[in-house]
């Protein structure tokens, strides 16, 4: 049996090449998602990495959307919008799912998640609000009294409850290396607690988690990759080592050359 067939809540994402009008616009011109066919999931965590422009958030909202999560982020339950900007991908997918079903859920989208903030301290204003406030999920503190990565740590620490399908868009931009490794803990013990994790990331150290399936979304499409493989792991580990060789030749004044 494959890894890919084991214990999944998703298995795979298919694109429905046969129905896409035009690989000419976007953003099915992107090159991953030109190149896009059949993307397996890893059953505990899938990474997607990239340059930006890559395509990685384009397809992780679609993913999400698909799904029936807000666009912006947050569980099923969230139907604010705050504008209407994501593409039309997930009409296009095809979501194959595994035998099993998820008991909790979760999009966390970085660049939308001031707004998934807003719209909780809002709700917890309504008069009319039945049983105990949605911020209690998060730990009983608004997010937004906090520090931009302790509210991000806030979700991951409190609002994830195992047997979870999370979806992570760029989950390190607020938060510290060593918070980074806070996190790869949480996870693990969420991946322990039957949870399956889909990944957008930046960060080297997030996508060390050994048991896992990294894919760079590059000009070729969509390529499965390792660790080590990667320009994150390659360009930190130079810099690093060199770091003083190649301070010398980023910041090399013009007149100098």
């Amino acid at each position: 049996m494959s890894i890919y067939d084991r214990g999944s809540y998703l298995r795979n994402i298919q694109l429905m090449r046969e129905q896409i009008p035009s690989f000419k616009q976007y953003p099915f011109n992107l090159d991953a998602i030109r190149e896009l066919s059949d993307l397996k999931l890893h059953p505990k965590v899938t990474y997607l990495v990239g340059e930006n422009g890559s395509g990685k958030s384009t397809l992780m909202e679609a993913i999400a959307v698909a799904l029936g999560f807000n666009a912006e982020g947050g569980t099923k339950n969230f139907t604010f919008q705050t504008e209407a900007t994501h593409s039309e991908l997930h009409n296009y997918l095809k979501i194959v799912r595994g035998t099993r079903k998820p008991r909790d859920g979760f999009f966390f989208r970085a660049e939308s998640y001031y707004n998934l903030a807003t719209n909780i301290d809002e709700l917890d204003r309504e008069p009319y609000q039945l049983g105990p406030p949605i911020i209690d999920s998060y730990g009983g503190k608004s997010l937004h009294q906090q520090s931009h990565g302790e509210s991000f740590l806030a979700t991951f620490l409190n609002r994830f409850g195992g047997n979870g399908l999370y979806i992570l868009d760029e989950p390190e931009s607020a938060l510290s290396p060593s918070r980074q490794l806070t996190m790869l803990a949480r996870m693990h013990d969420l991946i322990k607690d039957n949870s399956q994790f889909i990944i957008a990331t930046h960060s080297p150290i997030l996508l060390a988690y050994p048991d896992a399936t990294i894919y760079q979304l590059n000009a070729n499409g969509i390529e499965e990759t390792t660790w080590e493989e990667t320009d994150h792991y390659i360009i930190t580990k130079q810099f690093l080592n060199n770091r003083d060789r190649m301070l010398q030749n980023l910041l090399v004044d013009d007149e100098d050359e």
